[in-house]
């Protein structure tokens, strides 16, 4: 594969932030389960039984918040390393976090499934939360160990790049659509990539349901992006979501010297691929039109709302709960 498609930043587009709003557990915190007070680290976004769906890269609970009163409940996932289900720096435990970074609901006939994806920048990232039976209240949680996937994911260079970095995922009508994030280490030749690429839906849902009897699905259709960059900083995917014909896009600028370690954020964008096989994007602004710079990493669009989205920033701060804000969108986002 050659070359890679530059998305260019398009003046007749706008995206600002109108509200945003900490995102806090209905039913406080609960030490017994390791469950904070807050949504700790928002890393993606899904539109999943009427509510938001908020995946957390670095807390195992899955936030179900509806965007009318901001109630956030949570779904626990298994606990972890030594029962905990928070991990960070300060306790030491970083390195044993499941690390979800990309969510996707996938419609079926008894309901959605919603899948979370690690991203696999370790091997111990390589875990896929399955949770679905969203009718039942609680829906059922398994967690698999995909190491056969993101092998397989890895050996595609051209989508993997020097550090793979899975950070988004979007239902395609019978294909889940993956982004990588090339905010990776250049290892000898290699550099990081923003990449697309596409897995057959059937043949994930039968390795989902046993890895060991079902071969993981091939990564197909392979797209290499250029996204742009915000004072000097190059922007990297960290999220995708579907709004009808449309494919939108999350990004940000962030100074980090590997896949597994953040730094400064220079500024998000927000952008739309195009029919002819392009992409276009625009500087997300804040409440006051300066830029704005928290570190956007998911966003989801409202069924029938195509002038609005929603987008969870994560504070990078354990003690500082993730926020949900509510963009307005105006000029050409249309096809």
């Amino acid at each position: 594969m050659e070359g890679e498609i530059e998305a260019v930043e398009d003046p007749a587009l706008a995206a600002r932030v109108v509200s945003r709003a900490p995102l806090l557990y209905a039913a406080g915190a609960d030490p017994e389960a390791d469950r904070p007070a807050h949504v700790r680290a928002g890393s993606s976004l899904a539109w999943v039984a009427g509510r938001l769906a908020v995946v957390q890269d670095d807390a195992n609970f899955v936030a179900l918040v509806d965007p009318a009163t901001m109630r956030a409940d949570a779904v626990h996932l298994p606990a972890g390393h030594e029962g905990k289900r928070q991990f960070d720096d300060r306790r030491g435990t970083k390195a044993h976090k499941l690390d979800l970074e990309a969510c996707v609901a996938v419609p079926g006939e008894g309901g959605d499934v919603l899948l979370a994806f690690g991203s696999g920048s370790t091997p111990r990232r390589e875990r896929v939360a399955v949770l679905e039976g969203w009718a039942d209240g609680a829906p059922a949680v398994t967690l698999r160990d995909a190491s056969a996937l993101y092998a397989r994911l890895r050996e595609t260079a051209d989508f993997a790049g020097s550090e793979l970095n899975l950070e988004g995922a979007v239902w395609m009508d019978g294909r889940v659509r993956l982004f990588g994030r090339g905010n990776g280490a250049v290892r000898g030749e290699v550099h990081p990539v923003d990449a697309t690429c596409d897995l057959d839906w059937e043949s994930l849902r039968a390795y989902l349901r046993d890895p060991a009897a079902a071969p993981p699905p091939e990564p197909r259709g392979v797209v290499r992006w250029r996204l742009g960059s915000v004072d000097g900083l190059r922007l990297g995917f960290t999220d995708a979501a579907r709004a009808g014909a449309r494919l939108l896009y999350c990004a940000s600028a962030e100074d980090s010297p590997d896949a597994t370690r953040d730094g400064r954020v220079a500024g998000s964008a927000l952008g739309v691929f195009d029919a002819g096989g392009g992409a276009r994007w625009t500087l997300l602004r804040g409440e006051d039109g300066a830029a704005f710079t928290g570190k956007v990493e998911g966003l989801a669009v409202p069924p029938g709302s195509p002038g609005r989205a929603w987008v969870v920033v994560d504070p990078d701060d354990p003690d500082a709960p993730s926020e949900l804000c509510e963009v307005e969108l105006a000029g050409g986002w249309q096809p």
